[in-house]
């Protein structure tokens, strides 16, 4: 298990932690109580799914604190929230993934 450092750049829309000394990044957009999470990005030379999983589990943490919906764009983000039911919660009312 993985302890993420988890940076929320609003400029750039874009939750950032460092691995190695190279940038994991999940881009997303906001609007209306709604985070679209759109993107993951891992760095190339990181081939560990379990850091990939810490990661997505930190930010949809984050997005629970702020009383905030998830709308999962990103299909290894979808994945990942489809395995961990108990995130379900966290998806707008209508979503189904």
């Amino acid at each position: 298990m993985y302890t993420v450092e988890l940076q929320n750049n609003e400029f750039l829309r874009q939750f950032e932690t460092s691995i190695n000394g190279s940038l994991a990044r999940i881009e997303y957009a906001e609007q209306e109580r709604k985070i679209f999470l759109t993107k993951i990005v891992i760095p190339g030379d990181i081939d560990d799914i379990e850091f990939e999983e810490s990661f997505i589990k930190s930010v949809l943490e984050f997005i629970s604190e702020k009383n905030l919906r998830v709308v999962p764009t990103s299909p290894k983000i979808a994945g990942f929230v489809r395995r961990n039911k108990s995130y379900k919660s966290l998806l707008p009312v209508g979503i189904k993934l």
